[in-house]
């Protein structure tokens, strides 16, 4: 039976009392009193109530009445990293990171661990998967040496919240969720009531102690969080670690953030001393583009508030099927057949017997509405046989009957492509008005696919 105790303390002193009194009796100050509520027990239904839980009466205010302040910042050496998470570390903050097996979740928070720890902070890795004398071989792999960075091997919650009452960090690193258990909970570490109540007790930890807290989860084989849905909602921020084990290079999502902007992207690549953030992705995607390949455009996509320059590939050949084939890498499958239809119906192309196979150069993942001009500039490019110009950049939406919808933020897409140096921008025709372009580049409005055609690849 869960039960409740009233007690008042003073916020200078920290004097307990049975009663409320005007002035403290410890260092005489008025109307410093405070109610609190003492919850004790052992077990409630949903959750775990310990004996020193205390929580603030608090009072229904008005909005507008309530004080606001900027969340402080504490900021690592990866700049990449900083602004997936909105321009920094917030302190009291639940991180929740996933990524599949090997794909270098832990080194990355190694790393970080270790950068916060040289800049003075106190650090608690608690590793479950590993035992102290790995995650030692991996820190002398990366160079990492601090006194500040504190690792402890432990997977029972009871243990690990000593550990954080006793040493008192200013960051904690729980790696993996899946691994911690509470003993008071009689399912198998890594159930979703384990996962559940170790998220919500870390969640108690870090918000009445303003430590920030980073959690590893596992994930499925579709990609997504392993564990209940609810652990998604209960984090501040979900970050996602992509990319391709036969590639360098990884991708920081972040698609979910209470202090910062949603669908930002961090690039790094996983060298032999671990990873390092790439300054200049666009650079990346495109220093292995072939000159005059039909079939070959670049588009300038924004991930969050970053624009980035990729290759979209294409390839049309004549079905040996019945039925063509549609396949697609990097992008929405469902995109290509309904473009290809487009071209069809408005532009005249006759694409019903050939087989499509498109593909995101680089691994990455395109999901935002102006790429759907340079897809079909793709398709048409390689059905048509005829390459693109190399100096060219295709940016637009195309919409069911074949014209070019505006896009957002194309100041930010031409200014990036004409700082790689290209020279054309085919760009919607209403995006052309209010702004002006970087010198050295031209723009080319269009309203049409058949327009884009036509300036794209002539004729």
């Amino acid at each position: 039976m869960v039960k409740r105790k009233t007690k008042f303390m003073c916020q200078e002193c920290g004097y307990e009392s049975a009663k409320w009194m005007g002035k403290c009796p410890g260092c005489n100050a008025w109307n410093k009193m405070v109610e609190e509520v003492e919850v004790t027990g052992t077990k409630r239904k949903g959750a775990f109530v310990h004996s020193d839980s205390s929580a603030i009466l608090s009072k229904p205010e008005p909005i507008t009445s309530i004080e606001t302040m900027s969340e402080p910042r504490i900021y690592t050496d990866l700049n990449e990293l900083n602004r997936v998470l909105g321009g920094g570390v917030v302190k009291g903050s639940l991180v929740l990171i996933g990524g599949d097996p090997g794909i270098g979740k832990s080194t990355l928070l190694l790393q970080v661990s270790a950068q916060l720890a040289h800049k003075g902070n106190s650090v608690l890795y608690i590793s479950g998967e590993e035992s102290l004398r790995q995650t030692k071989l991996r820190a002398d792999r990366l160079g990492v040496m601090s006194e500040n960075l504190l690792v402890y091997a432990e997977t029972n919650l009871e243990e690990i919240s000593r550990t954080i009452e006793s040493t008192n960090p200013g960051f904690v690193i729980i790696d993996s969720i899946q691994t911690v258990f509470h003993p008071e909970v009689t399912s198998a570490p890594g159930s979703v009531s384990q996962v559940r109540e170790c998220t919500a007790e870390l969640m108690r930890i870090g918000k009445t102690k303003g430590i920030a807290i980073f959690i590893v989860g596992h994930v499925t084989k579709e990609g997504s969080i392993a564990g209940p849905r609810i652990l998604e909602h209960m984090v501040d921020t979900v970050l996602y670690f992509e990319g391709e084990r036969h590639h360098t290079y990884r991708i920081l999502r972040a698609v979910k953030n209470r202090f910062g902007s949603t669908n930002e992207m961090g690039i790094f690549e996983m060298k032999e001393l671990g990873l390092v953030e790439v300054a200049n992705p666009s650079e990346i995607f495109l220093e292995e583009r072939s000159q005059g390949a039909a079939g070959s455009t670049v588009v300038a996509s924004m991930e969050g508030t970053r624009p980035i320059l990729v290759e979209i590939q294409a390839l049309i050949s004549p079905t040996s099927f019945g039925n063509p084939r549609r396949m697609a890498t990097g992008i929405d499958h469902n995109r290509v057949p309904l473009l290809m239809a487009v071209l069809e119906k408005r532009v005249g192309m006759l694409l019903a017997n050939q087989d499509a196979y498109l593909k995101v150069a680089g691994g990455v993942k395109l999901d935002e509405p102006a790429i759907d001009l340079a897809i079909a500039v793709s398709i048409a490019s390689s059905f048509r046989d005829k390459p693109t110009k190399a100096t060219d950049c295709i940016i637009g939406e195309v919409g069911l009957t074949g014209e070019v919808r505006r896009v957002s933020r194309i100041e930010q897409r031409v200014q990036e492509a004409a700082k790689l140096g290209f020279e054309r921008v085919i760009l919607p025709a209403n995006n052309l008005g209010g702004w002006s372009a970087p010198e050295g580049i031209e723009l080319v409005g269009v309203s049409s696919v058949s327009q884009a055609l036509k300036a794209a690849l002539g004729g």
